[in-house]
């Protein structure tokens, strides 16, 4: 085991591509996993996670829905020591016009108003305790531009911007940070970038170097802008 202390760690996103890879190295180094996802692929991870590990189907865009799992989940675990706000939407590669307006809205539901359904639910346990980080995945493009994904970039410049002044509100002993994961071959990456997504490494390599990386984060780090250490598949 990486870490002698186990923590509860909460991870957005969960079936697929970062999350996933983030799930499977934790659960392997002895850290409880509590994770959503869209995707049917969440029954599977029940069956080979069981408990303490809970992982649930839900759309963190329906603040309704998060609502109600947060309390599921704090009755049953209490409060999360990490919280990775993980799970995002790529808009299909176009000019901003050309991207029709419910492609547009389904991303900036899931990109921002879902990291702040899940923050709105799950912060404040975290901060009774005065204990916890609060991890909001941002991107490359959300502190530089390209074609094709103004809808993208949007939201990680505005995830940027929240979760500096998130940082603001925290209680000394917290911490919230924005964090650039790098470029990873991931369904995302081929969506927008098809011809160069294999060149760049895979979740599972990312996540070694990554999980570790991220159980380091602490007050010390709060408010401030990160960027993964470079590494190679």
């Amino acid at each position: 085991m990486v870490n002698s202390v186990s923590k509860k760690i909460l991870i957005t996103g969960v079936t697929r591509g970062l999350g996933r890879a983030l799930a499977e190295w934790y659960i392997a180094n002895g850290h409880t996993v509590i994770g959503c996802g869209r995707s049917a692929e969440i029954l599977n991870l029940r069956f080979i996670h069981p408990a303490p590990h809970d992982f649930t189907a839900l759309d963190v865009a329906e603040e309704n829905k998060v609502a109600l799992w947060a309390e599921k989940v704090l009755a049953v675990h209490g409060a999360p020591d990490l919280l990775i706000n993980n799970a995002a939407l790529m808009n299909i590669p176009a000019p901003l016009w050309q991207v029709p307006a419910t492609e547009f809205n389904k991303l900036i539901d899931v990109n921002i108003k879902g990291v702040a359904n899940v923050i709105r639910h799950f912060g404040p346990a975290m901060v009774a305790r005065k204990q916890g980080v609060i991890v909001n995945l941002s991107s490359g493009w959300g502190r530089s531009t390209s074609p094709g994904v103004a809808p993208y970039c949007a939201s990680k410049y505005a995830m940027e911007g929240l979760t500096y002044s998130l940082a603001q509100d925290l209680p000394t002993g917290m911490a919230a940070v924005p964090l650039n994961p790098g470029v990873i071959d991931t369904a995302m990456l081929r969506l927008a970038w098809s011809a160069g997504a294999s060149n760049y490494p895979k979740a599972g390599a990312w996540a070694k170097v990554v999980a570790p990386f991220i159980l380091k984060l602490g007050p010390k780090d709060n408010g401030k802008s990160v960027t993964v250490p470079h590494f190679e598949d």
